[in-house]
């Protein structure tokens, strides 16, 4: 939780905008990247392995070609006369002198001399004696029993051995020779030894140094027999490798392999992934090059966009908070785009038309609270001046004249302070209200006599309060007429002022001892405050009506609709009607 309400503040419009768009750009620009460098990767390397192919396919045909022109000429070698000759009468049992050995120079060298590359043909009999050169040797002596047999097998076709034991730097191939003469018997044997540089693997025709490419010819042990020395002989493992690139010491290779049918030799072409890829290489860079600018544009113009949009709505929110502390004010800050002037043009006349509505209602409501004052007012005076000129009525009856003088006095000042208008000195101290109320119970003690006794209980830092004119008086008129006259016997009222429970508030309450109300009566003078309307029954509820929407007007309050005025009251127990007001609320 600390954590979100730490990157709180960074949750903004703009930032989301800006966050969104670069990550539509990374996702957008990976996949395009990746896609384009797969793709071109892909074809570079095919090309690669195609070209590798090609390769492999000429130089394979090219070695095909030599062992082909080796192959005439063993077969020409073996089916020469004198060849022919000598093995016959070798075959026949007969013995061959120096004479006839020697005149296989002359042959042997006419074909050595039309094929240079040939380093010496030696001429074995059936049994592997050597009869060319003239020296001593046999068959067995110069290779192995395997490529005997195998020469067996071929029938007069050429077997190609691989490196000659006496010199790494010649190949051996091994021929047996048919004789004609004697139904295509085997006649002897005929093993050509040549130079490894026949087959032009070493020369500049066998390493393409542009392509950095390099053509090895390998036995089926894996042996290398032509082309540039590698780290390593064996080449076995990669020539049987099933991937296409194989590893030759620290350098990594994509290989091609081409196999000749004659030989059962291996033409291997490899060619470093290093300039396979220098093309990937490249083309990575400039991916990574027009990536990194088009991020850093793509950036700027998100961060220019987001601004051009979130700036005017952030004028509007400077406005709308303006407008919440009080200062409806329009907002003149242009805007480039059509909505966002739109929406800011939309703003200012909204903020004409609340402006306008504030004022309308503010002098309705004026109105309506001077009016209903009056109405009030008007309600209420002559309701009290009925009941006073009653009052001066019985105790004109009661008392004899010489008190009339007294009576007026109390009466006039009385009349002035009930009958003076709404706007003037519509609010008085609660000490000039109790002043009055004192006035009208000494009046009422007057006609009433000892049937009425009362009391009034304010403290001295109460006296200042301010509170609307005559808003006590209708409740004591209900204690006094409801409460007192209905009572057999003597009667009580008091008024008590006291600080209430809310800070900053005081409490009235008037208190008689009357007979009280039964439920039916006390539920429907409540329905009669909290509804508005005056209770008819017994015309009890009118002034304390009139109270309760006095004192929701004047002080503004909304709880003042429902319990403005609170009433506790039981048969027999006498009633209790309480309000309560704000100590400095001064008027309007």
């Amino acid at each position: 939780m600390r954590s979100r309400s730490r990157f709180q503040p960074l949750n903004t419009l703009r930032n989301q905008i800006f966050i969104g768009f670069i990550l539509v750009m990374l996702i957008m620009m990976s996949v395009a990247g990746a896609f384009i460098y797969l793709n071109v990767s892909h074809l570079l390397k095919d090309s690669a392995e195609r070209h590798i192919g090609q390769t492999a396919v000429q130089a394979s045909g090219r070695l095909d070609a030599l062992i082909g022109q080796m192959d005439s000429l063993t077969e020409q070698v073996a089916n020469h006369p004198s060849v022919q000759h000598i093995l016959l009468e070798e075959r026949n049992g007969g013995k061959v002198n120096f004479g006839q050995r020697q005149s296989l120079l002359q042959v042997m060298h006419s074909y050595q001399a039309y094929m240079p590359s040939v380093g010496s043909l030696e001429l074995y009999t059936a049994e592997g004696k050597m009869l060319f050169p003239i020296r001593e040797g046999s068959l067995e002596e110069r290779i192995g029993q395997a490529d005997i047999r195998e020469a067996n097998q071929m029938k007069g076709r050429l077997v190609w051995i691989g490196i000659d034991p006496e010199d790494s730097r010649s190949l051996l191939a091994i021929r047996q020779v048919s004789l004609v003469d004697r139904w295509f018997s085997r006649g002897g044997y005929l093993i050509t030894r040549m130079e490894r540089s026949y087959f032009g693997l070493n020369g500049a025709t066998a390493v393409n140094e542009e392509a950095d490419e390099t053509m090895l010819l390998v036995d089926r042990q894996g042996q290398l027999l032509s082309g540039e020395p590698m780290n390593q002989t064996d080449l076995s493992g990669v020539l049987h490798s099933k991937t296409q690139t194989v590893h030759i010491g620290e350098r990594e290779y994509v290989k091609a392999v081409q196999q000749s049918e004659r030989t059962g030799w291996s033409l291997l072409i490899l060619i470093p992934v290093s300039v396979v890829t220098d093309g990937i290489t490249v083309l990575r860079t400039t991916l990574i090059i027009s990536a990194s600018l088009g991020a850093v544009l793509f950036l700027f113009m998100s961060f220019m966009l987001s601004t051009l949009i979130t700036r005017p709505i952030g004028h509007l929110i400077q406005a709308m908070r303006r407008s919440r502390e009080g200062a409806l004010a329009l907002n003149p800050e242009p805007a480039a785009a059509v909505e966002l002037r739109e929406l800011n043009a939309e703003y200012n006349t909204m903020i004409v038309d609340i402006n306008e509505l504030i004022r309308v209602i503010c002098e309705k409501e004026v109105l309506q609270s001077q009016t209903e004052l009056k109405a009030l007012q008007a309600q209420i005076n002559p309701h009290f001046l009925f009941n006073t000129l009653d009052a001066f009525n019985w105790s004109l009856q009661e008392k004899g004249e010489e008190e009339l003088a007294g009576l007026m006095v109390s009466m006039s000042r009385l009349f002035r302070y009930v009958i003076e208008p709404a706007h003037h000195d519509s609010w008085v101290t609660l000490g000039e209200e109790m002043a009055q109320i004192r006035r009208y119970l000494e009046l009422m003690e007057m006609r009433l006599g000892e049937r009425l006794s009362w009391q009034i209980h304010m403290p001295s830092e109460a006296a200042r309060i301010p509170l609307p004119k005559l808003l006590i008086q209708p409740i004591l008129e209900n204690a006094i007429l409801h409460g007192v006259e209905n009572r057999i016997g003597n009667g009580r009222v008091e008024i008590s002022v006291t600080p209430s429970t809310r800070s900053g508030w005081t409490k009235i309450a008037v208190i008689d001892n009357g007979p009280g109300m039964t439920l039916e009566e006390l539920a429907a003078v409540r329905t009669a405050l909290m509804g508005g309307a005056a209770c008819q029954s017994k015309g009890i509820g009118m002034g304390l009506v009139n109270v309760q929407r006095r004192l929701a007007l004047y002080y503004d309050s909304a709880s003042y609709s429902t319990d403005g005025v609170l009433i506790h009251s039981a048969e027999q127990e006498g009633t209790v009607v309480a309000f309560e007001i704000p100590d400095e609320y001064g008027g309007r």
